[in-house]
């Protein structure tokens, strides 16, 4: 009619994005929620209507504080770390697939794209710790340096034996691959290292070295404060959704139901969601149930143990795959 075509796919990029916001709101009132519970203590999981008003009290306290920036520290990047964090995880939300044709962008390079993206939060993090001039802020970010980057290799690699299966970087693809079998069979060391990898980068306990408050009073983020801490903090529950929905999409068949299930009448972006709220679950609980282990422990987890489990996985897929469809 405007002599032009809507491409309907951009349509849902504002959608998207604000969807994602009010999630990581009602993340953080239902981890919450669910600590209270798990743990048996009173606070956050009592104060108002279900616990709703100490989340309102939060996010007021967060809108209104000083925007403080320390002035013995670098200002411009100070500002510009926690946006770059935020920024980051968002966009690899552009490549997930949430139900046939529901997505922004299908591209045969999507694995790819989440792994830039995931990389591209460590100048974040980075810049934020040196950028405060703070010695705490200065070891957390070389700590969250080091371990993104360790755990960036695991998690690339442990990946490529679904991508060897499916023979592609597009994670439509890779869904529509796992119709009549979940990769979560053939590749079950692979969705552990991934699993893994995906704690520690999203600086999720029992892997949140870089923040550890016993040690470094808040590590990176030690002086932000107001909305700046907000961005930091939703680059951090951002990151659990997308690991949540990659882990879904790469190992456990993405929209498709279980094949011994003929539930016909619940439609795929459900059963997406029911498998990505189960992992975001899962991400919450460990945070109560599993100790912070130190962090010569954490590197020595990824370069001794992860590093030869995937190494071998690729190998014993490639030969596999190999004999089965023939070299």
């Amino acid at each position: 009619m405007f002599g032009y075509d809507i491409n309907w796919s951009y349509v849902l990029i504002l959608p998207l994005t604000g969807g994602t916001l009010v999630g990581v709101m009602f993340l953080v009132w239902w981890e919450r929620r669910v600590l209270g519970w798990w743990q048996d203590r009173l606070g956050p999981n009592r104060v108002g209507w279900f616990g709703v008003l100490q989340g309102i009290a939060d996010g007021i306290k967060l809108f209104t504080k000083d925007d403080w920036v320390p002035p013995f520290g670098d200002r411009t990047l100070f500002v510009l770390a926690p946006g770059i964090i935020a920024a980051s995880m968002l966009m690899i939300l552009a490549v997930i697939p949430f139900a046939p044709g529901l997505y922004v962008v299908d591209v045969n390079i999507a694995l790819l794209w989440f792994l830039a993206m995931s990389s591209l939060a460590v100048y974040g993090v980075l810049l934020g710790g040196f950028a405060s001039n703070n010695k705490y802020a200065l070891l957390g970010s070389l700590r969250a340096a080091a371990q993104m980057v360790t755990y960036e290799v695991f998690m690339g690699l442990s990946i490529m034996g679904v991508v060897i299966h499916a023979g592609t970087f597009s994670l439509v693809q890779i869904v529509d691959a796992q119709k009549d079998l979940w990769f979560i069979v053939p590749q079950f060391l692979g969705f552990v290292i991934f699993f893994i990898a995906g704690l520690a980068e999203s600086h999720r306990l029992p892997f949140d070295l870089p923040e550890a408050e016993h040690e470094l009073t808040a590590g990176f983020h030690t002086e932000y404060s107001g909305m700046k801490f907000a961005f930091v903090m939703c680059g951090e529950y951002v990151a659990m959704i997308a690991t949540s929905c990659l882990i879904t999409l790469l190992f456990f068949g993405g929209w498709h139901a279980p094949v011994f299930l003929d539930f016909d009448f619940v439609p795929p972006i459900a059963w997406f969601g029911i498998k990505v709220v189960f992992f975001i679950h899962v991400f919450i609980l460990l945070r109560a149930a599993i100790p912070r282990p130190r962090y010569d422990q954490l590197m020595s987890l990824g370069w001794k143990i992860l590093l030869p489990l995937t190494l071998v996985n690729i190998l014993a897929t490639g030969l596999i795959v190999g004999l089965t469809r023939g070299f």
